[in-house]
């Protein structure tokens, strides 16, 4: 049996922690990757608040499938240790939440430069990103962001490769997209993949559309992971819509061909899509276990 669980960046439906588990729940979600609450980064959060945030997760039944910090998203050309002080905090977060696993990212390139010139400082933060990860018991898993160093399939393989899949990786098709890589890196980062991401874009320019209406072969990886894997989580991540805290996130200006009429019914199209695609695939929603998907 193959299984696919359904986790979200529930932040992108709304601010509040009441609105993102609304959302989880109206859309037949189980889990969540903990990114903002309240305006906050979950790398801002004080103590108390973590702590707050566990139990009620824990009272509606939802689980955390990873931190999703922004730790690494920042220049490769700024002091390291601020950084490193922030990814600390990370961590003590991991902890407090019960999170085994945390996304991150190999820091910004400046335009027009050569990647190789920064290949030594890129490994050389993630290795002591890494050893602090190890220690801690958390697991973290590299996400494909356009304009960072592993923003293509072969500095993607690059990085996971020099720490011998120690290093995991978030798969992202619209990232990918994004930086003019279609569905053909999935072979080269499928061994290294812990989980996906679930966002689409076109080449053309960018646009992020719903879950298989772009160019970043979502319902192709999909089936072929389901033949790689038995259990896999499926984060969506919808940006179908400019929703608050989503231009802290990006460095460009996204292009919409999708619209809708508020940041709910943005997320439910982005869940919808997604059902759709493993609905064709021959998957079916578990009727004990909510948005878990099986085969």
């Amino acid at each position: 049996m193959t299984t696919y669980r359904l986790s979200a960046f529930a932040d992108e439906a709304g601010k509040a922690l009441s609105t993102q588990l609304a959302a989880l729940r109206d859309n037949g979600i189980g889990m969540i990757e903990l990114r903002n609450v309240d305006g906050k980064s979950c790398v801002d959060l004080t103590d108390e608040e973590v702590l707050d945030i566990r139990a009620r997760l824990a009272g509606e039944g939802v689980t955390l499938s990873a931190l999703g910090s922004p730790c690494g998203k920042y220049p490769i050309t700024e002091p390291f240790q601020p950084h490193l002080d922030v990814f600390k905090r990370a961590l003590e977060i991991c902890r407090l939440l019960g999170a085994g696993r945390m996304r991150m990212f190999s820091f910004f390139i400046p335009k027009g430069e050569e990647r190789s010139v920064y290949r030594e400082g890129v490994i050389s933060r993630l290795g002591q990103m890494l050893e602090l990860a190890r220690d801690a018991g958390v697991e973290l898993c590299h996400e494909n962001e356009k304009g960072i160093y592993g923003e293509g399939k072969e500095a993607c393989l690059e990085i996971l490769s020099a720490f011998g899949g120690e290093m995991k990786a978030v798969y992202d098709p619209a990232n990918f997209a994004q930086a003019q890589v279609g569905s053909e890196a999935f072979p080269l980062i499928a061994p290294y993949i812990s989980y996906m991401h679930i966002k689409d874009a076109l080449l053309k320019d960018g646009a992020v559309v719903p879950a298989g209406k772009g160019d970043g072969g979502v319902e192709k990886i999909l089936s072929s992971l389901a033949g790689m894997r038995e259990d896999t989580v499926l984060t969506l991540e919808p940006h179908l819509r400019v929703f608050d805290g989503l231009k802290a996130l990006q460095t460009e200006e996204l292009t919409h061909h999708y619209s809708y009429p508020d940041a709910s019914a943005a997320f439910r199209a982005a869940a919808d899509a997604l059902k759709e695609i493993l609905t064709r695939l021959n998957f079916h929603e578990s009727k004990g276990e909510i948005g878990v998907w099986t085969r």
